[in-house]
């Protein structure tokens, strides 16, 4: 069977350990070498950024979010193994694991490590789709001629030089399609490399639950469930009319993916139609302390995700689902393109003031749409709001001292909440 050290990059046939380097960290599979598809997420990136960047956190549970009243926006699996989620209050979050090391997030370290990550990455092919700062699709089909070595050795030469050069780490999963690609980087969270083969796909999905397919939420999930679908063989179950009766055209969807088909390209230059975030509470709250503290971190990640990309946005956009799964989302315009957080923000918490009632809500997300470069926004002059253009250059500011100081140089005050 074809294998792959990990370490050393030796290829070889199945053996207990590398025969280079005797390392045992070697992946073995009948499609190692003719699939191309594949999809990387770091590793606890934030936390990991963290503890690159301190040596003395490496063996502390590390959380990366506000202060006590605040939550958790990701945490290292030492955490992880205490019980600590994310979006998870702090408190909860201190409870689980007292020991750990909370550390407000500095998104100018992630956004500089995501660039250093996605350099290397456009390396290997130009085949590039981001999703986020941590993870991105890659299509590597048709570049061994190039690189003289199959997709997985690239793959694995990519991880090895986000470790070594970057201090980082990183999960493959290598299928033929984006799908399966991405169910198999979660498989062996951290420093994984696993690969779901066309042979395997109808026995490797049967027994599994449809939680896999990327997008089903608590109210998807719940609405299979209803129609007594919990695992790819009930889904298997329905003809692709029934399921399109019955869900539209996720019906359609769920059909294809039952089968492990998913047709989709990647595709580095698809035009971004929206910049946004959103947390699940774990427990439902109407606290409008915590829900203003949520608004303006959410505000915050947004605008971090639009200077990274050069990208700005013409709308606001926030949703709230309430503890019944009531969805309500609002929407407001502006006179000219913004990426600032404090824009955000107000407009955000502008459209939060106008909704009625007190919650309680299970979730609460803040997005940007309209998507276009950055060159048209934050234009100076608005007559209704004077104060704007001062309030833009303390924030320019503060993007400075922070990229040179570090993110904690300079903390709203709400951000504690």
């Amino acid at each position: 069977m074809p294998a792959l050290c990990r370490d050393c990059l030796t290829t070889f046939d199945s053996e207990t350990r590398c025969p280079a380097c005797r390392s045992p960290r070697v992946t073995r599979h009948p499609e190692l070498f003719a699939l191309g598809i594949a999809h990387m997420d770091c590793d606890a990136f934030y936390a990991s950024v963290e503890k690159r960047d301190n040596p003395g956190l490496a063996d502390k549970p590390v959380i990366i979010g506000g202060g006590r009243r605040g939550v958790v926006s990701t945490a290292c699996y030492l955490a992880r193994i205490k019980g600590v989620k994310s979006a998870m209050p702090m408190f909860q979050a201190l409870k689980l694991c007292p020991e750990a090391v909370v550390i407000k997030p500095r998104f100018d370290a992630y956004v500089k490590a995501s660039r250093a990550i996605r350099a290397m990455m456009d390396d290997l092919t130009p085949l590039v789709e981001p999703l986020s700062l941590d993870e991105a699709f890659m299509d590597l089909r048709g570049t061994a001629k190039l690189h003289h070595a199959p997709p997985a050795v690239m793959l694995a030469r990519l991880i090895k030089r986000m470790k070594d050069e970057l201090g980082l780490t990183g999960s493959i999963g290598l299928s033929h399609n984006k799908f399966l690609a991405k169910v198999a980087s979660d498989l062996e969270k951290p420093r994984g490399f696993s690969i779901i083969g066309k042979d395997e796909t109808p026995a490797f999905l049967r027994p599994r639950s449809v939680r896999l397919i990327w997008g089903i939420g608590p109210a998807a999930q719940a609405s299979l469930e209803s129609a007594g679908i919990r695992t790819f063989d009930d889904l298997l179950r329905w003809d692709r009319r029934d399921l399109h009766a019955r869900f539209g055209h996720t019906g359609e969807r769920l059909y294809a993916l039952a089968r492990g088909e998913d047709g989709r390209r990647i595709s580095p230059n698809a035009p971004v139609k929206t910049l946004s975030n959103e947390t699940t509470f774990h427990e439902n709250t109407g606290n409008p302390d915590i829900l203003d503290g949520h608004l303006w971190r959410m505000a915050e990640k947004v605008s971090a995700r639009a200077k990274a990309t050069d990208k700005a946005g013409r709308v606001v956009q926030l949703k709230l689902k309430t503890a019944d799964f009531r969805l309500i989302s609002k929407r407001q315009s502006l006179h000219h393109p913004t990426q600032l957080a404090d824009t955000i923000y107000r407009t955000a918490r502008g459209l939060f003031d106008q909704v009625p009632g007190s919650g309680p809500y299970r979730l609460l997300g803040v997005g940007l749409s309209d998507i276009t470069a950055a060159a048209d926004a934050d234009r100076s002059g608005d007559l209704l709001d004077p104060t704007a253009d001062q309030r833009a250059k303390a924030e320019h500011a503060t993007d400075v001292i922070r990229q040179r100081f570090g993110s904690d140089a300079i903390i709203k005050g709400r951000a504690l909440r």
